[in-house]
């Protein structure tokens, strides 16, 4: 609940640096992940690849006009001048700019005629603290080019370098609209991914609720439930997103690429079904858990209960030969003694033959 609430205060501070200023205004409201800001430039055609890590935007300019498709990926955010000169040298909308800088929006799809412009999360599964992280992708595509803005460095694009380097499938003979698809398919394929590790904490914490829950148990279930939630509000615009894409008439999405749009929308389905699967194991979890443990009082109460039952008439014949009157036949007698632990013992024996015969033992 702690970091919840660090995370809403953390979010509450980016939107208050931008309140009363104007629309367009950059500012950067996220957080420094890397230290310096890195450029990555792929160049191609069906004949011609370059590729080349740049050290300023300006030695981006040059492959403005070259007649190939153009890639570049921008690692950091928090140079707000970088984002700014490649605005200007590609002639992007201001709200585009400031929406990159913006790292808390929503995955959305927006047609600005000149560009078309997409907000997305790529997750990762960190394993050492076993949960699942998230970075605001922002792509822009134009006339014979795309533009990817990440957080930090790291991603899951290495599946679409590959294509293009060894010229493997049809990346290299279409244009821009194949790429920016490429890009998004790519962030929409490591969710299944995401979904089968999350799916097999899911069966550990099923097998551990069975065997023996805890404390530990409840909080590990409520930390699921938090990560479902994130999920889900990750991963459901997606389909508004996709499905804005293929309704968009623009001119840059041929028609050839809007075939693999429809794959990628059926693929956003499927993602959004196993969530929801998983959603209502892990809310079904909770009622396991409370279950469990209240079978496992019943069975505690259950053993309390026949023992305190066993000694009730012992207690009853202990207090009886326990009274000090004189007149007791038995006190005097020479087997007295052996023959209540007689008796004592052949009750217990009787009552614990009826228990298992009504089947509460």
């Amino acid at each position: 609940m702690a970091a919840k609430a660090k995370q809403t205060s953390r979010r509450s501070r980016a939107r208050s640096k931008q309140a009363g200023l104007p629309p367009g205004t950059l500012i950067y409201t996220g957080e420094k992940k890397i230290e310096s800001v890195r450029i990555a430039v792929i160049d191609y055609n069906g004949d011609e690849f370059v590729e080349r890590q740049v050290g300023s935007v300006d030695e981006c300019f040059a492959f403005k006009t070259r007649p190939t498709v153009t890639w570049i990926n921008v690692d950091g955010l928090h140079d707000v001048e970088v984002v700014e000169k490649l605005g200007k040298a590609f002639d992007l909308h201001p709200l585009i700019l400031e929406d990159v800088l913006s790292t808390r929006q929503r995955p959305k799809f927006e047609d600005y005629e000149k560009n078309l412009f997409l907000v997305l999360k790529m997750l990762s599964y960190d394993e050492e603290a076993q949960s699942v992280q998230a970075e605001q992708v922002s792509l822009i595509m134009g006339s014979g080019f795309v533009i990817s803005f990440q957080e930090r460095v790291g991603d899951v694009f290495d599946c679409v370098r590959d294509r293009i380097r060894n010229a493997k499938g049809r990346i290299r003979k279409q244009g821009a609209d194949y790429l920016a698809y490429s890009l998004l398919d790519a962030i929409v394929d490591s969710y299944f991914g995401i979904l089968e590790k999350v799916g097999d904490k899911i069966e550990v914490l099923e097998d551990e609720l069975v065997s023996d829950p805890d404390e530990k148990t409840l909080q590990a279930i409520y930390r699921l439930k938090r990560e479902m939630i994130f999920l889900r509000r990750s991963v459901w615009p997606l389909r508004e997103l996709v499905s804005g894409i293929q309704r968009s008439e623009s001119t840059m999405i041929s028609e050839s690429t809007d075939v693999y749009l429809r794959d990628v929308y059926d693929h956003t389905i499927q993602i959004i079904d196993t969530i929801e699967s998983l959603r209502d194991i892990v809310s079904g979890m909770l009622d396991t858990y409370l279950s469990s443990i209240s079978n496992r009082m019943n069975a505690v109460m259950k053993v309390l209960t026949i023992i305190a039952t066993l000694f009730i008439p012992l207690t009853f014949v202990a207090g009886i030969y326990g009274m000090n009157f004189e007149n007791m036949p038995e006190l005097k007698w020479r087997y007295g003694y052996a023959a209540v632990w007689v008796v004592m013992l052949l009750v217990s024996v009787l009552m614990l033959v009826y228990f298992r015969r009504k089947k509460w033992l």
